[in-house]
């Protein structure tokens, strides 16, 4: 369906900040933005499994998120870490830029988990640590746009 978008999320033994990020989720299911949540587990050997039946989510065992990718159902696909919490007022950001962007966007760092100036300049971040929200058909190259909408990051 147009304008909805797949969860990824890449784990191993983190069945309670997995628990965080689901239901930081729960608003965009809600809101008909999140299509499908899939959890890709590394080999877990705590309650993951559990955690990501429980919640709905497409448990993938012994798969890597990109190998995962062509499994998603939407055109747009949400990369998160476990832990990452998405905070209000990401729904209507991601939907925006899912119909007018063509490019990956990552979120904001909340003040909460914002990192110190130096460590903006100094070292080298993940982009799925911000979450990143990108087409699935589309490589990312080059930087990704901001979106006007927070992420407590891990």
């Amino acid at each position: 369906m147009k304008g909805m978008i797949s969860v990824l999320i890449e784990t191993k033994n983190d069945e309670e900040r997995l628990a965080k990020t689901l239901a930081s989720l729960v608003t965009g299911a809600v809101e008909g933005l999140v299509r499908e949540v899939i959890v890709c587990d590394l080999g877990s050997s705590d309650g993951t499994e559990t955690v990501a039946e429980h919640a709905g989510c497409v448990f993938l065992a012994e798969t890597r998120g990109e190998d995962a990718l062509a499994k998603a159902r939407s055109d747009w696909v949400l990369l998160l870490k476990p832990g990452a919490r998405l905070v209000p007022g990401w729904v209507e950001a991601a939907r925006e830029h899912v119909a007018v962007a063509n490019g990956p966007a990552t979120f904001s760092r909340s003040r909460q988990t914002e990192l110190p100036f130096w460590s903006n300049w100094l070292t080298r971040r993940e982009r799925i640590a911000e979450g990143l929200l990108m087409r699935k058909s589309v490589p990312t190259r080059g930087r990704p746009l901001r979106l006007r909408a927070e992420i407590h990051a891990v």
